[in-house]
């Protein structure tokens, strides 16, 4: 398997395509809108919050919450716009859906990201 980052660097790319799909599936179509709406989801501390809903409702298993810490507690880049805490735990997130990704359990990955919106 790739290195924890490698996996949090897909995952960021899986979640934010999940999210682009899911709102313009709702028929935002502004491109400002768009941005604005997503910042609800791919910003570090939206993903902490719903990565709390995901521990707090027990939808992840043993496993995944094992890959969750994997990424949570690699070294790597700075928050930007977030604490570290935050950011740590935004990357576990991430590197979550991108083993899940690599590992093509896209089902899996697709009823992460539907609890995280709502559906």
């Amino acid at each position: 398997m790739q290195s924890a980052l490698a996996m949090a660097y897909l995952g960021d790319s899986v979640y934010e395509l999940y999210i682009r799909k899911y709102l313009i599936g709702k028929g935002i179509t502004k491109v400002n809108d768009l941005q604005k709406e997503s910042l609800k989801y791919v910003s570090a501390v939206s993903q902490r919050k719903h990565l709390e809903r995901l521990v707090n409702n027990n939808i992840l298993t043993e496993e995944e919450l094992d890959l969750y810490k994997w990424g949570r507690n690699a070294h790597g880049g700075k928050a930007k716009n977030a604490d570290i805490i935050t950011y740590r735990m935004a990357t576990g997130l991430e590197t979550l859906l991108g083993v899940l990704y690599q590992e093509r359990k896209i089902d899996r990955v697709s009823e992460i990201i539907n609890f995280i919106v709502g559906e």
